[in-house]
């Protein structure tokens, strides 16, 4: 009786685990711009992460109505990169921005590793 209990509750818990959505904000890049960026370090300075100035990449990198790549740069200086359905979604949410803008928005989806599966994007308050 025991042991069927423990094996209810583990497969409750475990069908809820993909049920999980994180919301996280931040600022939409261009991909393919952000991810240049990254590339162009020294790799013998060990300082990489203090001497970088994460506000100028991201208005260095503001998506503009071409973009068809984004990526979500919270304010921790991480970055994810959109599934093709956020892409889509955000592309959406920058047709009525301005031509090219810092665009701060607000995601909700499954985080993993360095993509997000976006569920719902909008426009931070």
């Amino acid at each position: 009786m025991r042991l069927r209990m423990i094996a209810f509750a583990t497969l409750i818990c475990l069908m809820a685990v993909p049920g999980f959505a994180q919301s996280t904000t931040g600022f939409l890049v261009d991909s393919d711009c952000y991810e240049s960026l990254e590339r162009n370090v020294n790799p013998w300075d060990t300082n990489t992460y203090v001497d970088r100035d994460r506000d100028w990449e991201v208005r260095y990198c503001s998506p503009d109505r071409k973009t068809k790549s984004f990526t979500l740069v919270n304010h921790d200086g991480l970055s994810f990169k959109l599934d093709p359905a956020g892409n889509a979604k955000a592309a959406e949410i920058l047709g009525s921005a301005r031509k090219k803008s810092v665009l701060e928005v607000s995601v909700t989806g499954e985080v993993s590793r360095a993509a997000i599966k976006v569920s719902v994007i909008s426009r931070a308050k």
